[in-house]
């Protein structure tokens, strides 16, 4: 059990988008000044990891939210929609970075924009009683993320993309184990986020 609760907490969907630009930076085949990498950082830190940790605390201190798991659909509500829109925010904000100086963030862009679409989807099923693993929903949105890098670059980011597939199993397992979630709701978080970066990729 300890070893399934620590798997959930180290691929948190608040912690895997800082790892996801982290890793970016350091294997994309594009030139960045070092500065821009840590300002980069910095802001996905702080929007996708501080401020969601301090609404769960301010949420769970108004006992809006009893838990920091969020289990109960009512619950997820004001947190999934705080998050769609921050990741929404980041998105645009990266896509006008990568218009205004000649820097190429438009990938960033693609992987916030793709990340508030899956929210959305996921948020969308709430109105018919359906959870969804947000765990598996950031680990669909990373695996398509590298995948469409692979896709989109001559540099081989296949053996990324294996690895998040691997690490998508451990997690669902995780959770399964952890009985956080049904097999369909962890395989429907798992799909909604693979498929949300690529519709954004083909529409943006």
């Amino acid at each position: 059990m300890r070893i399934h609760n620590f798997i959930s907490v180290i691929f948190h969907p608040i912690v895997v988008p800082t790892v996801g630009v982290f890793l970016y930076f350091l294997f994309i085949p594009l030139s960045f000044y070092q500065e821009q990498k840590t300002a980069v950082l910095g802001l996905v830190f702080a929007i996708t990891y501080l401020i969601p940790l301090c609404i769960l605390f301010l949420l769970k201190s108004i006992k809006i939210i009893h838990s920091f798991k969020v289990f109960s659909i009512r619950e997820r509500k004001v947190p999934i929609g705080v998050m769609i829109f921050l990741f929404y925010v980041l998105g645009n904000k990266f896509q006008i970075m990568s218009m205004n100086n000649g820097s190429n963030f438009l990938d960033l862009a693609i992987l916030f924009y793709g990340t508030a679409l899956g929210l959305f989807l996921l948020y969308i099923l709430f109105f018919f009683k359906i959870k969804t693993s947000v765990h598996l929903l950031s680990m669909g949105i990373s695996t398509s993320f590298f995948l469409l890098l692979n896709y989109g670059y001559s540099f081989n980011f296949l053996w990324v993309v294996i690895i998040c597939v691997i690490c998508s199993g451990i997690v669902a397992s995780a959770r399964l184990h952890l009985n956080a979630h049904t097999r369909s709701e962890v395989y429907l978080g798992y799909l909604l986020g693979f498929f949300s970066p690529i519709l954004v990729y083909y529409f943006l």
